[in-house]
């Protein structure tokens, strides 16, 4: 029989986010007392505007090689024993009308709220108490957990800690659950801004009248590249490909664009065109922007008709097809990064159970863990995943 003391619980979770509401949930089922404290006067701020306000929920196709971690294998267990199709399941159970954009994401076909919505009825038929506007003061462990908060003094056996990371401060998030993290010995691993736009130095004069330009290609840094959209900004770039190599790129190296990411041999195309006393200016016009096409022939197409062209000239602007090399300044930070890269090490923790080797009771889930996903769901089915994972022990 639970213990009724108003202020003793069996489960205290820190962060009404995706993962804390996933747990409180699981717990609760077990039949474990659970309260979540929410610094925040709502739950889910971040699940609200996610996907446009559509919550790109999961993806079908989310497996380990989808995420960074400098344990690539951490997130093997949890991922295995919660997926997709698990929290699609969910989804359904609650009537919620859903639908595939591509390459496996999942959004709501209505609104984002409706996820929260289903979480907070989930918590609430698990039994598990959210209280909002809860700012944690501070956090120790007797032979008990001991949170200090504005609204009083709580104390547990198991401590979760679903805090997030440093991304979108807008929305509230702090760096409190590295903070516990170091409270209680565990290492963190760095931190930096993941999923953000990337910033020109130098070269922002020359493409940043290019703002609002946006065209498909195909972003590699090192081994990793995706095919998806830039978007040009008044800063630099941004879009699906940009934030995807964000969390790839490191400060210093350049990023390459093949800017003809449908064509197998950019020199083949260059070939075929010139036999056919083609025009460069007007063949990538009617593939690209037009304010784009003018700017990069402006600097890279030939200084003559392609039928005058050198065989030199003519490899030398299929490599800047192929391999467009831009160097970055920087990135726009965490202001704009959709996630935070680092975290907690998880070599602290149980891969099976996200608790503390070395503390035991206290769990750390979501963001705040050194395991980040791609764009396109792959962080929302982290955060439930590992939410599930600590909601079966805590």
């Amino acid at each position: 029989m639970h213990n009724q003391n108003p202020f003793l619980y069996d489960v205290l979770v820190l962060g009404a986010g995706g993962a804390g509401l996933m747990c409180a949930s699981e717990a609760g089922r077990r039949g474990r007392r659970v309260l979540v404290l929410e610094h925040q006067e709502r739950v889910g701020k971040k699940i609200a505007i996610s996907g446009g306000g559509r919550c790109n929920f999961t993806n079908l196709g989310a497996s380990p090689s989808n995420y960074l971690s400098e344990q690539p294998e951490f997130c093997k267990s949890a991922l295995a024993r919660y997926r997709p199709s698990d929290f699609i399941a969910l989804v359904e159970k609650h009537g919620i009308a859903y639908h595939e954009k591509k390459l496996g994401q999942q959004f709501c076909t209505q609104s984002a709220r409706e996820i929260i919505q289903m979480l907070l009825e989930e918590c609430a038929a698990a039994h598990a108490e959210i209280r909002l506007n809860c700012q944690i003061h501070q956090v120790s462990r007797t032979d008990r957990f001991v949170v200090e908060t504005s609204q009083g003094r709580f104390e547990s056996q198991s401590l979760v800690i679903a805090t997030g990371g440093l991304s979108f401060p807008k929305l509230g998030a702090t760096g409190l659950g590295y903070q516990i993290a170091q409270r209680f010995g565990l290492k963190l691993t760095e931190r930096r801004p993941g999923l953000v736009p990337l910033t020109l130095g130098a070269d922002l004069a020359r493409w940043e009248n290019l703002s609002g330009v946006s065209l498909p290609v195909r972003v590699r840094f090192g081994k990793h590249a995706f095919e998806e959209n830039i978007l040009f900004t008044h800063r630099g770039l941004s879009g699906p490909a940009i934030l995807q190599i964000s969390s790839y790129w490191q400060p210093g190296a350049p990023l390459q664009f093949n800017l003809l990411p449908d064509i197998a041999s950019s020199a083949a195309f260059l070939q075929e065109l010139r036999s056919k006393g083609g025009d460069l200016l007007h063949a990538l016009g009617s593939r690209w922007p037009r304010r784009f096409t003018d700017a990069w022939c402006a600097l890279h197409g030939p200084r003559r008709p392609l039928a005058q062209s050198s065989a030199t000239e003519l490899q030398s602007i299929a490599s800047q097809l192929a391999a467009w090399p831009l160097e970055f300044s920087g990135t726009e930070g965490y202001p704009k990064a959709e996630v935070t890269l680092g975290g907690v090490d998880t070599t602290e923790l149980s891969s099976k159970t996200m608790e503390a080797r070395r503390v035991q009771g206290l769990y750390f889930i979501g963001e705040v863990v050194d395991v980040t996903g791609w764009l396109g769901g792959y962080n929302f089915q982290w955060a439930w995943a590992s939410g599930h994972a600590a909601g079966q022990f805590a």
